[in-house]
C-alpha cells in the first residue's frame, strides 16, 4: 500500500515531465538547505542555476512549478524573506499590470489585427513583401503593446488559415465547423502542403523577429523594458529617444536581413504559397467580407479607435501602462456588446500563467540581493570604463538571456547597477548608458533561442508548432542570420561612441532629463 501511494505520489509530481526531470528538481529541493547550511553564497548560486536550468527546460514543464517550489524553499530556509519578495513585486507592480490587463485589452483587438493581416496576405503576392510587412507589422505592434500577445495574435491568424486550407482541400466548405486541420492530411497534395507549411513558418519566424525588433525599441514592448524605466525613471518619450542610438540602426539591419534570407532562400525561408492554396484564401477572405454585418463593421471601427487612444496614451503617458490596458479592456468590451463574465475570462488566460512565473522572478531576485550573488561580478564588470564597460554588460546580458530568461536577467542587472548608483561607484550618465547596455542586451540576442524571448517560447509551445512542423532545433536555425546580425549590429552601436554622443546631443537639444547622481539617490532615499 505504501509503495502504491509513493508510487502515484511521484507520478503525480509535475504531471507528464519526464522522470529524469522529476528526479532533478527532488534532488535540488534536498540539497539546497544543506548548502545553505555550510556555505550560503554557493547556496544561493546554486539556487540561481537551478531556476535558470527550469526556465531553460520550460518545454520539459512550465517553470512556474518547479521555480515556485524552489522560491518556495528559499523563502522557509532563510535565503530571503517574505517581505523582500512581497517589496519586489510592489517596486513592479506596474509590470504585473500590464501583463494583466494590457494583454487582455488587446485580447478584444484580435477582430481588428485578424482582418488587417489576412487583407495582407491576401492582397500581395510578392513573398518578400508578405515577409517584410509581417515583421514590420509585428515590431509597430509590439512598440505599443506587449510582444506575447503580438504573436498570439498571428499565431491565431495562421491557425485560421491552415484551417481553412484543410477543410477546403478535405472537401468542406468555409461554414463547416468541425476541425480538420490535423485529419485528412494524407488526402492533400503532399507537395502543397509542405510549400505551405514552409510559407508559414517564414510568416511566423518574421513576425517573432519583429516583435524583438519593436519590442527593444518602447518601455512596453517587454516587461524587463518597465522595469528598467522604472528604475531609471524614464517615462515612454526619454526610453525610445535613450534606445534609439542602438535600436534605429538594428532595426534596419533587421529589415535588411529579413528581406535577404527571402531573397536568397537560405536558413530555412523562401518557400512560396501555392497558388491553389492563395486562391482558397482569397475565397475565404472574399465570403467573410460578404458576410459582414453592419454591426461587425462598428466593431471594427470602435476596435481602431480604440487603438487610436491607446497609441496616444502610451506615447504621451497619460496613465501607468496598466490602467490604460484596463480601459481598453472597458471600452473594448462596453461598445462591442461583450458582457458575459465567461467571456471576459477567456482575456485572460494567456497572460495570467506568465505573470505568476514572473512573482517567482521577484522571489529569486529577493534571494539575489539579500545574498548579494551578482555584487562581484557587478563590480568586475565596473572595473572597466567607457565603452569596454558597456560592451562587457551588453554581451553578459546578451549571453545569459540566450539560455534564461530576457526578463529575469533584465530585472537582477538594473537592480544591481541601480545599487551601484546609489552607492556612489557609478555616476548618474554612466547608470543611463548601462540601462541603454542593459535593455538591449537582454533583448536583441535572446531572439538565439526559444528560452530568451517570451514570446518564441510561446509560439514552440502553441498547438500551431507541430502542425507546421516547427520545431527548437529548426527555431534556432531559422533565427541563426538575426540573431548575429542584430547582436553583431547593437555591439557596434554601443562600442563605436554612437550611443554617447546622440545621448549628448538629447541632452543638448533638451529631450531628455539630466539627472544627477544626487537627485537619484535622494529619490530613492525619499521612497
Amino acid at each position: 500500500m505504501t509503495s502504491t501511494l509513493g508510487q502515484s505520489l511521484f507520478a503525480n509530481f509535475l504531471g507528464n515531465s519526464p522522470r529524469w526531470y522529476k528526479l532533478a528538481i527532488l534532488s535540488f529541493l534536498a540539497i539546497n538547505p544543506i548548502l545553505f547550511y555550510f556555505n550560503p553564497f554557493i547556496a544561493g548560486w546554486v539556487l540561481v542555476i537551478q531556476f535558470i536550468f527550469t526556465l531553460a527546460m520550460a518545454l520539459k514543464c512550465y517553470p512556474l512549478q518547479p521555480g515556485g517550489l524552489l522560491a518556495i524553499e528559499a523563502v522557509v530556509i532563510g535565503m530571503t524573506t517574505p517581505s523582500q519578495v512581497l517589496h519586489e513585486i510592489e517596486a513592479n507592480l506596474e509590470v504585473l499590470l500590464l501583463l494583466v490587463f494590457m494583454v487582455a485589452g488587446i485580447y478584444f483587438m484580435k477582430q481588428l489585427l485578424l482582418y488587417a493581416f489576412t487583407k495582407m496576405l491576401t492582397k500581395v503576392r510578392s513573398k518578400t513583401a508578405v515577409s517584410l510587412m509581417f515583421c514590420i507589422a509585428s515590431a509597430f505592434l509590439s512598440a505599443f503593446l506587449d510582444a506575447l500577445t503580438v504573436i498570439a495574435v498571428i499565431i491565431t491568424v495562421a491557425v485560421g488559415f491552415y484551417s481553412i486550407y484543410h477543410k477546403v482541400a478535405s472537401g468542406k466548405d468555409f461554414s463547416s465547423d468541425h476541425d480538420h486541420t490535423s485529419e485528412g492530411a494524407e488526402q492533400l497534395n503532399h507537395d502543397e502542403l509542405e510549400s505551405f507549411r514552409g510559407f508559414l513558418r517564414n510568416l511566423l519566424m518574421h513576425a517573432g523577429v519583429g516583435t524583438a525588433l519593436g519590442g527593444v525599441c518602447t518601455m512596453v514592448g517587454e516587461p524587463q523594458n518597465l522595469i528598467i524605466a522604472a528604475q531609471a525613471n524614464w517615462q515612454f518619450g526619454e526610453f525610445a529617444l535613450r534606445m534609439s542610438p542602438v535600436t534605429v540602426p538594428v532595426f534596419f539591419a533587421g529589415i535588411i536581413t529579413c528581406f535577404l534570407v527571402e531573397k536568397f532562400r537560405i536558413f530555412g525561408y523562401g518557400a512560396k504559397l501555392p497558388e491553389a492554396v492563395h486562391k482558397i484564401l482569397s475565397d475565404y477572405d472574399a465570403h467573410e467580407d460578404a458576410r459582414r454585418t453592419p454591426r461587425d463593421k462598428v466593431k471594427l471601427l470602435v476596435q481602431a479607435l480604440i487603438g487610436v487612444w491607446l497609441i496616444v496614451g502610451l506615447a504621451f503617458h497619460l496613465a501607468s501602462v496598466g490602467l490604460i490596458g484596463l480601459s481598453v479592456i472597458i471600452l473594448n468590451t462596453a461598445f462591442n456588446g461583450i458582457t458575459d463574465e465567461h467571456a471576459l475570462g477567456k482575456a485572460f488566460e494567456e497572460a495570467l500563467p506568465f505573470t505568476a512565473l514572473l512573482a517567482v522572478f521577484f522571489a529569486v531576485v529577493g534571494v539575489i540581493i539579500d545574498q548579494q550573488l551578482f555584487a562581484p561580478v557587478i563590480q568586475w564588470a565596473l572595473s572597466y570604463e567607457g565603452n569596454v564597460q558597456l560592451v562587457i554588460f551588453y554581451i553578459a546580458n546578451g549571453l545569459l538571456s540566450m539560455v534564461s530568461d530576457n526578463v529575469f536577467v533584465g530585472t537582477v542587472y538594473i537592480n544591481e547597477v541601480k545599487a551601484a548608483l546609489l552607492n556612489g561607484q557609478i555616476t548618474r550618465d554612466q547608470f543611463d548608458l548601462l540601462a541603454v547596455a542593459i535593455n538591449t542586451g537582454t533583448n536583441l540576442p535572446s531572439v538565439a533561442t526559444p528560452n530568451g524571448q517570451a514570446a518564441f517560447l510561446f509560439l514552440l509551445t502553441s498547438a500551431l508548432a507541430p502542425l507546421i512542423r516547427l520545431s527548437y532545433g529548426r527555431m534556432v536555425l531559422m533565427a541563426l542570420p538575426y540573431t548575429i546580425v542584430l547582436s553583431v549590429v547593437g555591439i557596434l552601436a554601443i562600442e563605436s561612441g554612437l550611443l554617447e554622443s546622440m545621448t549628448q546631443y538629447y541632452y543638448d537639444a533638451q529631450l531628455i532629463n539630466h539627472h544627477s547622481a544626487a537627485e537619484a539617490a535622494g529619490k530613492a532615499a525619499g521612497h
